[in-house]
């Protein structure tokens, strides 16, 4: 309810076409990939590029739709609807992870090669900056990429790499100099067809199944120099850039599926009867789902309140940060509350609620982890 106020009937066009495939394409499969710990990304984004799903924001000139915020949101509001967190991750992966720097500082060359074709569904991308001996501290990374003529030659491991066993390139940041500071590293466009890249091995995760996780290693492979992202020295920059479209991404996930699994409860707890009443009359529940439809409603808010924000053209760092670390919490928090409710069937593995327990458990953890959300909001207040 309300929601005309800020989507229009074009927006909701778009959404009803989400819907759909979602629940046609993709919702169907989505126990066979959990299973599997894999979903066929490439047979699957395909079918979303030729229905211009990856694109939304990108310019019509490399085969986006040149749409707005607003359209992106709504697009990302249903993909949450996914019966599961991985799918959901690889898509935005795709859409807000790996390719945004290219859009924004790289070549026509590369947005030719590699943006166009991640947005038909042509190419899969992953993002590539977690290292096993950094993670939060991202400029502790050692992966180097050392020009050589024209080329670079990139030698290290990147690990917890989503869509990273069927990747078809990696927008990867590698120290490029060994100078203290912020201004030692390069973003770049890595194929993986060229000699040198290996997939260590596939990794097994507690949640988000259905999405392929992998550890990488790179043999002194050698790179076109054309795939360096902008200039050599910024890629730092532009990855921190990037990382805000990663970190919103997750906002419309976390507040969708908070109260799709409430919805899901509120059923379970209407038929279920205790002591010759059903379960949804205990005012306890009813006051704990209300406190967090409340906090949903909250985190929905802040979201459409960036939205507006970065039609503005304004800053959004502070705000995205908040919204992670609060939605973060309180997925976990919802996911817990409600698992609690089913109780004994809440543990089946067959059941949503126990497969969204341990998915939700990334998004305080994953493209920046909660603590240091909280570094980020107090350097930005001035603390």
């Amino acid at each position: 309810m309300g929601s005309e106020i800020y989507f229009s009937k074009d927006h909701e066009l778009v959404r009803k076409a989400v819907r759909d495939f979602v629940n046609k394409e993709i919702n169907p499969n989505v126990d066979e990939w959990e299973e599997k710990g894999i979903a066929p990304l490439h047979k699957l984004f395909k079918k979303m590029g030729d229905l211009g799903f990856l694109g939304i924001r990108y310019d019509e000139k490399y085969g986006g739709e040149g749409l707005d915020y607003w359209y992106e949101t709504v697009v990302m509001e249903e993909f949450a609807r996914i019966h599961c967190g991985g799918v959901p991750m690889a898509i935005a992966v795709q859409m807000s992870m790996a390719t945004p720097a290219i859009d924004e500082f790289g070549s026509e060359y590369l947005k030719e090669t590699y943006l166009k074709p991640a947005i038909k569904g042509d190419m899969v991308a992953a993002i590539a900056v977690t290292e096993p001996d950094a993670g939060s501290d991202v400029a502790a990374l050692k992966t180097f990429a050392k020009k050589d003529g024209d080329s670079y030659i990139l030698s290290g491991s990147k690990t917890y790499i989503t869509n990273g066993t069927q990747a078809d390139y990696l927008t990867l940041l590698a120290r490029t100099s060994d100078e203290p500071g912020y201004h030692s590293f390069g973003l770049f466009v890595v194929p993986t067809n060229l000699p040198g890249f290996n997939v260590s091995k596939k990794l097994d995760k507690m949640g988000m199944r259905s999405s392929d996780t992998a550890e990488l290693y790179f043999d002194d492979m050698r790179i076109p120099a054309e795939n360096l992202i902008g200039r050599e020295g910024e890629g730092f920059i532009q990855q921190m850039m990037q990382f805000q479209h990663e970190r919103f991404a997750v906002l419309p996930l976390t507040y969708i599926s908070a109260k799709e699994i409430i919805d899901e409860t509120v059923e379970y707890l209407r038929g279920r009867i205790v002591f010759g009443k059903p379960l949804i009359k205990k005012q306890v529940l009813r006051h704990r789902l209300v406190e967090w439809l409340s906090e949903i409603e909250c985190l929905k808010q802040l979201t459409y309140h960036i939205v507006r924000m970065k039609m503005a053209g304004q800053d959004v760092s502070k705000e995205i940060s908040m919204g992670k670390l609060f939605g973060g919490s309180l997925l976990s928090k919802v996911t817990d509350g409600c698992l609690q409710m089913y109780g004994g069937l809440g543990l089946m593995n067959e059941m949503r609620v126990s497969r969204i327990y341990r998915d939700s458990r990334l998004l305080s953890i994953g493209g920046g982890a909660s603590e240091v959300m909280s570094d980020v909001i107090a350097k930005l207040e001035g603390y």
